[in-house]
C-alpha cells in the first residue's frame, strides 16, 4: 500500500473540512470539530450579571442627560464632542456621561479603505463599540450623567502627555474623571475621584465597561476565521474567551469574582483591554443589553467614603494593536489575546525568531523568507529522509504497478508481493510520510504566527506586495504557489490509479484558489518551502536514480 499517496489524501480532505468548518463559523454556525473552542469553562458563580449595589445603566448609544446637577456657579452642561489627538490616537470623548465614543488608530490604515484610518470605538450607525465608566450603589455619577470638561490642552503639542479632566455632581457625590495620554502609545490612564460631599457615608462601586455590537469586521475573509468576542482572564482561570452568540443564548461561562486580571473585547490584529489595579476586588460581567449590543465589564467595590472625604481608583484602558511585547508589559497574560491557538507553546518561540531577524532585515517580507530557510534547514535530514524514500518508491513503480495488476484479484497474494518486493529494495513504506508528520505541528504553528502578527499588516515587501496581511493584488504568489505544487506532484511517484493520478494534478489547481484569497504574507512562506522542497527532492531524486548515494 501506498502509505504516501494516503497521508496525502488525508491532508487534502482534512484541509477542505477544515475550510467548510471556517466557513460555517464565519456564518455563525457551530464548528463540526471544536464545538467548544471559541468558550474556555471556567468556575464561575451562578450567573455572570453584576451582584454589586445596584446595576450597571443600560448603555445607550446615543446622548442620554443624566440627573446631574451642576455645581453652584458653572456654566450649564450640554453634550460636547472633546477630540484628543496624540502621536497615535485621536480620541473622541462625550461630556454626556463621559464616554469614550470614537478612537482612530493615526498608524493602522482601515482595511476595506486604506485612504482612512482604522476605528476601533465607533458609535455609528453600522458598528457600535464604546467605552463607559460610572458608579452604582446609590444616586450617583454614572455613564449617562451630564459632566463638564476642565479647560486644558487637547492635544500633545510639545508635550509627553495630555489630560482631559470631566466632572460631575449628583446626590451630593462629585466624579471626576482623568484620561491621560502618553506620547507613543495606546494605553490610557484613567483615574476615578469620588468626593462625597454629601454629609453622610457613601459606600459606592466603580464600573468599568467595553460595550460592542457583535458583528464581526468587514474584511473579515471566509477562507479563514479568526477570533471576535469578550476574553476575561484571571490568574486562577487563566484565559477565557467567549463568543456573542454564547452571551446571547446565556451559555458564556468565565470567572466572575477575582482582585486581580483584566476584561477586553478582541478582533483580528486589535485588542481594547481594561486593567484595573491589581490586589483590588472585583466583579467581572458579560451580558447582553440590547438588540445586537453586549457589554463586558468590571466592577470595582470602593469601600466607604466618609463625609467630605475623596477616594481615588486608578485603571488602564488599552487600545490598539496586538503587539506582542507591548501587551506583555502591560499585564499578565495580556499577550494572550494574540491567539495562536492549540499550538501557542511552539509558536511563540517562532514568532520571537521572526522579531530578531526582522530587526537584522527590517522588512517583513524578506524575515518571512529568512525564517521559512532556517526552518528548512532545521528539518533538513527529516525532509531528506522523507524524499528519498519517495525516490525509492518512484524507481520501483513500474515494479508495483506489475505486482498490482498480476495479483489483482487476490489482494492477499498482492500485499505478500509488495512486503517482499519493499524487503528486496529496503525501501519503508512509513519512511516518506512519517518525517512529514513530525513537521506538521511547526508548519500549523507558522501558519498562525503569520495570520496573528499584527506586524504583518500594511507591511510591505517588495513591487507589487504592499500588505503582507492583504491578498496579493495581481495574484502572482498563488499562481507561483500552483506552479510549484505541479512540479512537487511531477516529482512524487506516480499513483497506479489513473483517476487518482488525475485528482493529484487536480490538487495544485484546488489550493491556488483557496491561497487566491489568504495573506500575501502566508502565501510567500508556501511559495519559499516548495520552491527549497523542490530543489531538495531533485537532487536527492537524481541521486538515486542515477544510484548515487543520497
Amino acid at each position: 500500500m501506498d502509505i504516501q499517496r494516503t497521508v496525502l489524501w488525508v491532508v487534502f480532505s482534512l484541509s477542505l473540512l477544515l475550510l467548510w468548518d471556517n466557513w460555517m463559523r464565519h456564518n455563525g454556525k457551530p464548528s463540526m470539530f471544536f464545538p467548544g473552542l471559541t468558550q474556555e469553562v471556567a468556575k464561575p458563580a451562578a450567573g455572570n450579571a453584576p451582584a454589586a449595589k445596584g446595576d450597571v445603566p443600560q448603555a445607550s448609544t446615543s446622548a442620554a442627560p443624566g440627573a446631574a446637577a451642576v455645581p453652584a456657579g458653572a456654566p450649564a452642561a450640554k453634550s460636547e464632542i472633546v477630540t484628543i489627538t496624540t502621536d497615535v490616537v485621536k480620541v473622541d470623548i462625550d461630556t454626556m456621561g463621559g464616554e469614550i465614543k470614537r478612537l482612530e488608530l493615526l498608524k493602522h490604515k482601515d482595511a476595506v479603505d486604506p485612504n482612512k484610518n482604522m476605528l476601533l470605538f465607533d458609535p455609528g450607525s453600522k458598528h457600535t463599540y464604546l467605552g463607559q465608566t460610572g458608579l452604582i450603589g446609590g444616586d450617583f455619577p454614572n455613564h449617562k450623567s451630564a459632566y463638564i470638561a476642565k479647560p486644558g490642552p487637547r492635544t500633545l503639542d510639545n508635550g509627553n502627555q495630555v489630560q482631559l479632566v470631566l466632572e460631575s455632581e449628583q446626590g451630593g457625590v462629585k466624579l471626576i474623571k482623568t484620561y491621560t495620554f502618553t506620547r507613543g502609545e495606546y494605553t490610557i490612564g484613567v483615574k476615578h475621584d469620588i468626593v462625597n460631599n454629601s454629609g453622610a457615608p457613601i459606600n459606592p462601586s466603580l464600573y468599568l465597561q467595553l460595550v460592542r455590537d457583535g458583528n464581526n469586521m468587514e474584511n473579515e475573509s471566509h477562507f479563514y476565521s479568526t477570533f471576535t468576542g469578550p476574553v476575561v482572564y484571571t490568574d486562577t482561570d487563566k484565559y477565557q474567551k467567549m463568543t456573542f452568540e454564547d452571551i446571547e443564548e446565556g451559555k458564556a461561562k468565565h470567572a466572575t469574582k477575582a482582585d486581580n486580571g483584566w476584561v477586553a473585547l478582541v478582533q483580528h490584529y486589535f485588542v481594547t483591554a481594561i486593567v484595573p489595579p491589581e490586589k483590588m476586588s472585583r466583579e467581572i460581567y458579560t451580558k447582553k443589553i440590547g438588540n445586537n449590543l453586549y457589554s463586558t465589564g468590571t466592577i470595582l467595590p470602593v469601600g466607604t467614603v466618609a463625609p467630605g472625604a475623596t477616594t481615588s481608583v486608578e485603571s488602564r484602558l488599552y487600545s490598539g494593536p496586538q503587539e506582542t511585547e507591548t501587551l506583555e508589559k502591560l499585564a499578565p497574560g495580556l499577550d494572550l489575546v494574540k491567539d495562536y491557538g492549540l499550538l501557542t507553546i511552539i509558536a511563540k518561540p517562532i514568532f520571537w525568531l521572526m522579531t530578531q531577524i526582522h530587526k537584522i532585515l527590517g522588512n517583513w517580507g524578506w524575515t518571512i523568507i529568512a525564517l521559512t530557510v532556517l526552518i528548512k534547514l532545521a528539518f533538513f535530514p527529516l525532509s531528506a529522509a522523507s524524499y528519498r524514500s519517495m525516490a525509492k518508491m518512484k524507481t520501483v513503480t513500474p515494479k508495483m504497478q506489475s505486482i498490482r495488476e498480476r495479483f489483482k484479484s487476490d489482494p492477499a497474494k498482492m500485499n505478500q508481493a509488495m512486503m517482499e518486493l519493499y524487503r528486496t529494495e529496503k525501501i519503508n513504506p512509513l519512511g516518506g510520510c512519517l518525517p512529514i508528520v513530525v513537521q506538521i505541528p511547526v508548519f500549523i504553528a507558522l501558519y498562525w504566527v503569520l495570520l496573528a502578527s499584527v506586524e504583518m499588516r500594511n507591511a510591505p515587501w517588495l513591487g507589487w506586495i504592499q500588505d503582507l496581511a492583504a491578498p496579493d493584488p495581481f495574484y502572482i504568489l498563488p499562481v507561483l504557489m500552483a506552479v510549484s505544487m505541479f512540479i512537487q506532484t511531477k516529482l512524487n511517484p506516480t499513483p497506479p490509479d489513473p483517476i487518482q493520478a488525475k485528482v493529484m494534478m487536480f490538487m495544485p489547481i484546488v489550493f491556488s484558489v483557496m491561497f487566491f484569497f489568504f495573506p500575501a504574507g502566508l502565501v510567500l512562506y508556501w511559495v519559499v518551502n516548495n520552491i527549497l522542497s523542490i530543489a531538495q527532492q531533485w537532487v536527492i531524486t537524481k541521486k538515486i536514480e542515477a544510484g548515487q548515494p543520497a
